[in-house]
């Protein structure tokens, strides 16, 4: 049965974000409690100081890239909710890519439409782009370019990727699976790479164990050379850009200071109280960065795993990269719930009772640690320690959640492999 038609949805969703934007400024007037997010405060300072000429980072904690901040500039001579209908009118976008790339794997219609409201009627999606933060931008590009390999676009897909990495450098974790994605078995030179429909979706392990040796066998390929040189101009070619208008300003705040990143502040974190303790002393480069061991480890693991099925991948990838990371806010969900709807007509969950449960942990552990948040930040209580006990249940929820969905799941390589002349003579 067709729940509604992609149409009457997109238009739905488009109406409940204006409500939300008009609603937002009426709150931001009339309640102490503000709607719009604070990071938009300071997109919007950033780019008013652009407008006049200034270095966006003579606005503190402004630690994105400058093209946030010129993107934003029409919020000082058109209206100051500009960025929050760009972020929202995104989001919208995220969902039209999101049915694109179930329509390319031969998704039903109606499949389709069942996994999109996980998109666009998500609580925290829908509120994130009317609060006014830029993630809805971030997660288009990356859908965009998973439809760039699928169509077998990778001049498209390696430029938006360098833009993206340049952009939020947490999209870096998705090079070695798209590396291991372009493989000469399913990219060749005048040919385009041909999908597996999803009715013939099966569970393929010896692929999966042969992997890694087929991979140094054949690691330097047209494909993978022109990706990455493609990428990486793209990259240091806007981060050049940049650090020749604002120096070294630019290339740490927006960089570097995200992987040396420490935060006294509570956040999610399983990291944060080992932070707060320690924060009056200088930690060492080594011990900042040796916090991204565990991350490592566990992103080499699920890569090798799954990089076939590079929208499940990049999925497990996320969540357990947040999971794992030193600094953790509601923001980051956006990251891994924009390829959620991407994997679930490939998971063998169901809503009840398996499906409920892991909603229900997932959202008990975050609640358990909003109210120990709570009471630490709005009444003043001393509940640190309660606070990091709750910080390690929701650390946990995260892993449990993710592991159910990988048992669940229906490992289901995007291509083909294409028929070579030196595979019609071994058959």
């Amino acid at each position: 049965m067709e729940v509604m038609n992609f149409r009457s949805l997109i238009i739905f969703s488009a109406f409940l974000r204006v409500l939300l934007i008009v609603y937002g400024e009426w709150q931001d007037t009339h309640m102490e409690v503000r709607y719009t997010d604070v990071d938009y405060l300071v997109f919007s300072d950033a780019a008013a100081l652009v407008v006049v000429g200034k270095s966006p980072y003579k606005r503190s904690t402004y630690r994105y890239s400058p093209l946030i901040a010129f993107i934003l500039t029409p919020n000082s001579f058109i209206h100051r909710s500009w960025g929050k209908f760009l972020f929202s009118a995104s989001d919208l976008l995220v969902g039209y890519f999101i049915r694109a790339i179930l329509k390319l794997r031969g998704v039903p219609e109606n499949l389709t439409i069942y996994s999109l409201l996980v998109w666009l009627f998500n609580p925290f999606t829908f509120t994130i782009g009317t609060r006014g933060n830029c993630e809805p931008i971030i997660c288009a590009i990356i859908l965009w370019i998973i439809i760039c390999i699928m169509r077998g676009n990778l001049f498209q897909g390696a430029v938006w990727y360098g833009l993206v990495v340049h952009m939020r450098i947490y999209p870096i974790i998705y090079a070695l699976p798209i590396v291991l994605t372009l493989d000469p078995n399913h990219f060749q030179r005048g040919k385009k790479p041909t999908t597996v429909d999803w009715n013939s979706r099966q569970h393929k392990s010896n692929e999966t164990s042969n992997r890694l040796w087929v991979f140094f066998q054949s690691i330097f390929t047209r494909s993978r050379i022109l990706f990455g040189l493609i990428s990486a101009t793209v990259f240091f070619f806007c981060t050049g850009i940049f650090f020749y208008l604002y120096e070294w300003e630019f290339l740490h705040e927006a960089l570097l200071y995200h992987l040396t990143r420490t935060d006294p502040r509570h956040n999610f974190s399983i990291y944060f109280y080992h932070i707060y303790l320690n924060y009056e002393r200088e930690f060492a480069v080594l011990e900042k960065l040796i916090s991204f061991l565990p991350q490592l480890i566990v992103q080499i693991v699920l890569v090798f795993r799954f990089a076939q099925d590079f929208p499940f991948c990049f999925f497990v990838q996320t969540v357990a990269f947040v999971a794992f990371n030193k600094v953790i806010t509601a923001q980051y969900f956006v990251w891994f719930f924009c390829l959620l709807p991407l994997i679930l007509p490939w998971s063998k969950m169901k809503l009840k009772w398996e499906g409920i449960l892991c909603v229900l942990v997932w959202i008990g552990a975050q609640t358990h640690w909003l109210f120990w948040g709570y009471m630490l930040e709005f009444k003043g209580n001393q509940v640190f320690l309660q606070l990091w006990a709750a910080s390690l249940l929701f650390f946990a929820a995260n892993i449990y959640v993710m592991i159910t969905i990988i048992r669940r799941h229906t490992y289901s390589p995007v291509f083909k492999r294409l028929v070579t002349s030196r595979t019609k003579k071994t058959t």
